[in-house]
């Protein structure tokens, strides 16, 4: 069980760092696609001095007073509960947000470890994992998935087809062949609904984020596991959104991002895709 509590702890730590990328990361892009539009329009480039904005720079400081995090007070989990979940200078409401991202992604990379053992797949599947997570919470905040994130888990789940070995597979992900058809059926599937959608009503039903992380997860697990997949995150979909607006929590005009239920079909197929996909078979499907 060692190899679970050490997957926890740094899981701990990461969680930390994917709140700076779920915060920043958007952020930055907005920076680099405002600098792309006054080049297009021939505007005045941005001053050499203007403060450099990224994942590591400026350190974390408080939103509110701007007062800068010492490092004790930075600590995963422990620090929120310490401070009682406020600043410790200003006093302002931290939310609640962090620590349940540091807490989830240790309980998530443990859970990881804890099924597929000490294995080259669990590592693959915690960095996963830990993407996943990134993508959730920046679709939940800005209705984006951006490719910076999608793309290279794309590519890396064919990479890694690639150094396993052309005809292989695992009990966890796919071969080449069914990751490579796996990210063809996934980004052309939704692809094909989106523009059917937008015919057939004149709305707009998702982003392409959606179809480049469908696409990503066939890549990892394989065109057989997409249709468990879109089934898991549909329902969820369904359930969170029927519940959100039968509570009066959500406006039936305002978009739900799909990305997060999306992400969490995925994780789900990662550790009992093929476990849900053979108890179907056995049961007697029609």
């Amino acid at each position: 069980m060692l190899h679970v509590a050490g997957a926890a702890l740094l899981g701990l730590l990461v969680g930390s760092f994917l709140n700076v990328v779920i915060h920043r990361l958007p952020r930055m892009l907005e920076r680099d696609w405002r600098r792309q539009c006054a080049d297009l329009q021939g505007a005045a480039p941005a001053p050499a001095d203007e403060a450099p904005y990224d994942l590591v720079r400026p350190g974390s400081a408080c939103p509110h007073c701007g007062t800068a995090i010492r490092p004790w007070q930075n600590i995963p989990v422990v620090s929120y509960l310490l401070l009682g979940g406020r600043c410790a200078h200003c006093k302002a409401r931290i939310p609640l947000r962090y620590p349940v991202v540091e807490a989830g992604t240790a309980l998530a990379s443990a859970l990881v470890a804890w099924q597929l053992g000490p294995t080259p797949e669990a590592i693959a599947a915690i960095g996963i994992t830990w993407c996943l997570i990134a993508l959730a919470g920046i679709d939940l905040d800005h209705h984006l998935l951006p490719d910076s994130l999608t793309l290279p888990l794309l590519w890396a789940g064919l990479l890694f087809h690639v150094l396993q070995g052309p005809g292989t597979g695992g009990e966890v992900f796919a071969n080449l062949t069914d990751g490579v058809i796996g990210a063809v059926a996934g980004y052309l599937s939704l692809w094909t609904i989106y523009h059917g959608f937008r015919v057939a009503t004149g709305k707009e039903g998702m982003g392409y984020g959606d179809f480049k992380l469908f696409a990503a997860l066939g890549a990892w697990l394989g065109w057989q596991l997409l249709p468990l997949v879109i089934l898991l995150s549909a329902v969820t979909g369904t359930v969170v959104g029927v519940s959100l607006i039968a509570l009066r929590r959500h406006s039936r005009e305002n978009p739900i991002p799909f990305g997060p239920y999306l992400a969490a079909a995925g994780f789900i197929a990662i550790l009992w895709g093929r476990d849900l996909v053979d108890a179907y078979w056995r049961a007697g499907a029609p």
